[in-house]
């Protein structure tokens, strides 16, 4: 029985759920940077050059590997690079070197990179590449963001000391504890993966979490789907359905939600985490 209101709980969520490690993985670009430490190194001293063209030639005569080092510099990870002007066509390849010495020059000019390097406006080209690779890594940060509820879920789900399985599909849990879960599954013609199942003596549940910062019909669609899993988990005995879900997204799509809100007794949201109710949900 409900001790909440729809309002009271939908009034609780969270406009966002990142982390402080979500903005940058500094691990990750310190590894990056380092894997071309030694060709950058190399290309560093092309800083401040006063013949920089000769200066670029001698350096790939000399160590010719230093070609990797280049597309970083433009925040390129790409090993190819396509370029065209008044002057035709050229696809350069960085993963070795194929294009002539003058080619190579002709694409540090034109692309900036020799004028950026001459004329000072950096001082340490590792540092330089640091910072592209900081830049860079902000594009990671949707696939880090679509993990960070699971994450947060699973951290609760420590804390409450109990047993518990990511990512178990609705057959595999069939056969680990004898459930006849047909009812779920119309009758065995789908299955369906959990983001996580906790078994008690009891009991098996099985829980799904999300988090949406935007509206949509996603949204929709999935509390439609969820109110009608909660309805089936109704017919089977000894099992759960516990759906954990935040975010701002919902506003727009309350309707839905509370409809699922009516017929779902185990949905919670971050608040509901935070005060502990994994330690009395588990039985």
């Amino acid at each position: 029985m409900k001790t909440r209101t729809f309002s009271q709980w939908l009034s609780t969520f969270r406009q966002s759920i990142n982390g402080y490690g979500y903005y940058t993985d500094f691990e990750k670009v310190y590894e990056n940077a380092e894997r071309l430490k030694i060709e950058i190194s190399i290309l560093n001293s092309l800083v401040g050059s006063k013949n920089i063209e000769a200066d670029f030639e001698s350096i790939i005569a000399k160590y010719p590997e230093c070609i990797k080092a280049v597309p970083i510099l433009l925040a390129v990870r790409e090993t190819e690079i396509y370029c065209q002007d008044g002057n035709g066509a050229v696809n350069y390849r960085f993963d070795r070197k194929t294009q002539s010495v003058e080619q190579y020059k002709y694409f540090m000019q034109y692309t900036g990179l020799f004028d950026m390097l001459q004329n000072h406006i950096i001082s340490s080209l590792y540092d330089y590449v640091t910072g592209v690779e900081v830049g860079l890594g902000s594009n990671g940060r949707k696939n880090r963001g679509g993990h960070q509820m699971e994450n947060l879920v699973e951290s609760y789900l420590k804390k409450a000391h109990v047993e518990y399985y990511k990512e178990m599909y609705l057959t595999e849990i069939e056969r680990e504890w004898q459930v006849d879960l047909s009812a779920i599954s119309a009758e065995g013609t789908s299955t369906k993966r959990w983001d996580f199942v906790v078994k008690s003596t009891s009991c098996v549940y099985v829980i799904e979490t999300n988090f949406y910062t935007s509206g949509g019909s996603k949204l929709n669609e999935t509390a439609r789907s969820y109110k009608m899993i909660a309805e089936e988990a109704k017919s089977v005995p000894g099992f759960k359905f516990v759906w954990i879900t935040d975010g701002g997204g919902w506003t727009s799509a309350r309707r839905n939600l509370e409809e699922t809100f009516n017929v779902l007794d185990d949905l919670y949201n971050i608040a509901d985490m935070e005060n502990n109710v994994f330690t009395t949900l588990f039985k």
